[in-house]
């Protein structure tokens, strides 16, 4: 071989190296793609297409046997070890996600997994028919919507149905008052003699030339009070020749305190502050709940305590507390917090009862 050709061949391999090399970085700076969905129940009313939590979602790659629907026996519990296993055993599985309260799911891709790649998505929950769903790794939002799985009903209510009507929801909530309960007033003097040079000897005046005093004072409010207005003066002697040099306001603060400075005969200030005292109340609010069909829909608020309904019954109104069973005599509820834990209630009637249209 000639020396030429030595040299090509050398470049061939070191390009080849080179670009082996490049492949090699360039897919371990790639980041794993993140998908992202909500499974809903399924619906023609979308006022009825509620979030289904605890919902166990699997992407796959067994694209070729997805279906809409697959045997319920097979895929009933994915979250068991067993039925990943028998999952994987079918295709390779990508990834598994369980959806939140709000029906949100969210997992990672392998960092192989590339947009635009077939995969099957697979929805899972014991109240609803399996779901299998061909779809494409990409930048996109996908929604899961379920079938409930329709239970036995249970026997018919004989007689007269009760009517429920002007439904009401209660709830209280702790606030704090702040009670104005007086004010706080207090004099201190700074004693000084005026007209003597200072000549370097701090504290001085703002202009360094006449000799000055300072003094300083404190005021408290009290154990559970809080200060609010605070305010500082010179009220007697030759205040134009005077300042506050420092003060410590902070609003709600217990205690408060000031600095003045005299460069002129002796002078008054005054301290003064209102007093303020925090008092805990119940807050009774009441808010009208969203019935659709048969159930009834409301939120309130994380610091929401003593949830009850009140209702009409057949034109008596009685006031039902649902307690931490979500035990209601004429309905059947859930409850489901939000990510800002906000609690949404729905609670669905009982055989033998009905709204008043």
């Amino acid at each position: 071989m000639s020396r030429l050709s030595q040299v090509v061949a050398w470049i061939v391999a070191a390009l080849a190296v080179l670009g082996v090399a490049l492949i090699v970085v360039h897919a371990s700076k790639r980041k794993p793609v993140v998908l992202r969905g909500a499974i809903i129940q399924k619906d023609a009313d979308p006022r009825k297409q509620l979030p289904i939590a605890d919902a166990v979602v699997t992407a796959t790659d067994d694209v070729a046997h997805a279906s809409s629907k697959s045997d319920s026996s097979t895929f009933f519990n994915l979250s068991l070890p067993k039925g990943i296993r028998d999952l994987a055993s079918m295709s390779s599985l990508l990834a598994t996600a369980k959806s939140d309260a709000s029906g949100f799911f969210t997992f990672k891709l392998p960092t192989e997994e590339r947009r635009g790649r077939p995969m099957v998505l697979r929805f899972r929950h014991p109240d609803y028919e399996p779901l299998d769903v061909n779809e494409y790794v990409g930048d996109q939002l996908y929604i899961a919507r379920m079938v409930p799985i329709v239970r036995t009903t249970s026997p018919q209510h004989e007689g007269p149905e009760t009517l429920v009507a002007n439904v009401l929801v209660r709830y209280s909530t702790k606030a704090t008052t702040a009670v104005n309960v007086g004010s706080a007033v207090k004099t201190f003097e700074v004693a000084n003699t005026g007209n003597i040079r200072c000549n370097g000897q701090p504290p001085c005046s703002p202009d360094g030339k006449w000799k000055a005093a300072t003094g300083s004072t404190t005021l408290d409010a009290g154990e559970g009070n809080e200060f609010r207005n605070p305010r500082a003066s010179c009220i007697a002697g030759p205040c134009p020749f005077t300042q506050i040099d420092s003060n410590t306001f902070p609003e709600g603060s217990r205690k408060i305190s000031v600095t003045a400075r005299d460069w002129s005969d002796t002078a008054t200030f005054l301290l003064e502050a209102e007093v303020f005292h925090s008092m805990g109340s119940d807050v009774i609010s009441n808010s009208y709940p969203v019935i659709f069909g048969r159930a009834l829909n409301f939120t309130v608020p994380a610091s929401a305590e003593g949830v009850s309904v009140q209702a009409e019954l057949n034109g008596t109104s009685i006031i039902f507390p649902i307690g931490p069973k979500l035990y209601l005599s004429w309905a059947d509820c859930n409850i489901r917090v939000n990510r800002d834990q906000t609690n949404v209630f729905r609670c669905e009637l009982k055989p033998g009862y009905r709204f008043r249209q």
